[in-house]
């Protein structure tokens, strides 16, 4: 059962992501129909925000870059095998998406301390199928908001358990099965932070 609490956070943040979509001017037609997409489910679904809300539900994520630029921080995700940005579910403490998405990064860099959002929105949007409830569950979708976030000169990333793996990778040494989202994703903060 949701508590009082819960109920005034997850409307705030229900809140925030209408807010964050609604005045966010999406790079392209695609992400734009994605954006309406988001807001339609949205509005379809109080409790949109939240893990539970199948079969779709909004996450957050965040790619994070080093202070000079030159590398992204990736975890290896140990229900989908493939490196990832970081990022996840939101959570009854979350009152707005970026913070949902600072304190995934938080959680699973280890950096406590300083990490940066670049601009004043989501980076992009990015759709995509999982079985977050388990193997053996039916697939949701996750209709994840990316941000980009910089980490300070001093950041050390620690392993979390929600990991199998936490590296830095160079703008073009990204591992080789790495999924086209997450080139994507790092390919915008490249352009965006040079």
């Amino acid at each position: 059962m949701i508590s009082r609490t819960e109920t005034i956070s997850l409307s705030a943040l229900h809140a925030d992501a209408v807010r964050t979509l609604s005045s966010w001017e999406a790079p392209d037609p695609e992400q734009d129909l994605l954006r309406h997409d988001y807001l339609a489910h949205l509005d379809a679904r109080a409790d949109g925000v939240w893990r539970s809300c199948r079969p779709a539900h909004i996450t957050a994520s965040a790619l994070v870059v080093d202070a000079e630029h030159g590398r992204v921080l990736l975890t290896l995700h140990p229900k989908v095998g493939r490196w990832l940005q970081l990022g996840g579910h939101c959570e009854p403490e979350d009152t707005t998406l970026a913070a949902a998405a600072l304190r995934e990064a938080r959680e699973e860099s280890g950096i406590s301390e300083g990490l940066a959002l670049v601009g004043e929105g989501p980076a992009k949007l990015d759709r995509h199928a999982v079985r977050c409830a388990g193997k053996d569950q039916p697939e949701n979708t996750h209709l994840d908001v990316q941000y980009l976030i910089v980490a300070p000169a001093d950041a050390v990333a620690q392993i979390s358990e929600e990991s199998l793996d936490l590296r830095w990778f160079p703008w073009d040494g990204l591992p080789t099965d790495t999924d086209a989202s997450v080139r994507r994703l790092t390919e915008l903060a490249r352009i965006t932070l040079s």
